[in-house]
């Protein structure tokens, strides 16, 4: 840990006593540090504004506000620029299994529709628009000029974007948290907790659904479970049709992310490999969508 860092932590005035710091692992887009102050546990958040990946930590502390409001995410209990201090949740940080696990997946899909539907009167911010689209022309606008080894795809790409957009028509706006890694997730035994709003903003239920799904490898069956447990009925074709389309979105969306930060990123990650993975999955997820529905 850079002296800097955690001399920056001790100084911060929102300790009553002085503190014990250790490293957090995890975290592509912050430096993440746990923080006892001899009376209550802390996680320290290091994130600048970062407009490569499009965030924004002012409209971040705005969404642990509204998400703690709404009882779904530990207090924010101090910020200033490019810090933030939340409550530490002592629990279980949830794997891909934990989430495929049938009593959690139906808990998380009942936090993601009172997150979605609660967190509008509780956002006291200028409303972001994550709109997924939109990000993959930012990004590939940045493999353009940045000169991508990714370039000769990008055509392709881009075509394949337009596509999906197209397929998934008309969409409900809802509050979406829009990074559903199954990190972002922790049971203490009682209640499972949503964190790190990154990327959060209006969106439709379905990127965040689909995403849920993509990420934590959910079966067919899970997924139409889910989508009847979060909609109260059974998706017809159509729906499911919009809902795939979306799907392989997500998958785009991670392996641009990804690209882009091969290109752009500081922290220490084989982004190369990361890119291979996801581009893999992308075009798995995108073939059975166009066999499924031509």
């Amino acid at each position: 840990m850079p002296d800097s860092a955690e001399n920056r932590i001790a100084a911060l005035p929102c300790w009553n006593n002085p503190v014990r710091i250790e490293p957090l692992s995890g975290g592509m887009t912050n430096l993440n540090f746990k923080v006892d102050d001899g009376e209550q546990s802390y996680v320290v958040r290091f994130g600048e504004d970062d407009p490569i990946h499009l965030i924004s930590r002012r409209n971040e502390v705005a969404s642990c506000e509204a998400a703690f409001a709404i009882g779904v995410s530990p207090q924010l209990v101090y910020h200033e620029a490019g810090i933030l201090v939340v409550r530490f949740i002592e629990g279980q940080v949830f794997a891909e299994a934990d989430v495929r696990n049938e009593h959690n997946l139906g808990r998380i899909v009942s936090l993601l529709k009172r997150f979605h539907h609660e967190m509008p009167a509780r956002f006291d911010q200028v409303a972001v628009m994550f709109w997924v689209f939109q990000v993959f022309r930012h990004y590939h606008n940045l493999l353009a000029k940045g000169q991508s080894a990714h370039s000769d795809r990008l055509p392709e790409l881009a075509q394949i974007g337009c596509e999906l957009e197209a397929a998934v028509g008309p969409v409900e706006i809802v509050f979406g948290h829009n990074d559903l890694l199954p990190a972002n997730f922790i049971d203490d035994g009682d209640k499972i907790w949503l964190i790190d709003f990154d990327y959060a903003g209006f969106n439709s239920p379905l990127f965040d659904l689909s995403n849920l799904a993509s990420n934590n490898e959910l079966s067919e069956d899970q997924e139409q479970a889910m989508l009847e447990s979060y909609f109260g009925v059974a998706a017809n074709r159509q729906t499911l049709a919009s809902y795939h389309a979306m799907k392989c979105a997500s998958l785009l969306r991670e392996t641009l992310w990804s690209m882009v930060s091969e290109l752009y990123s500081r922290v220490d990650m084989d982004f190369a490999d990361y890119t291979l993975k996801n581009l893999q999955r992308f075009e798995a997820a995108y073939t059975a969508y166009r066999q499924q529905y031509p």
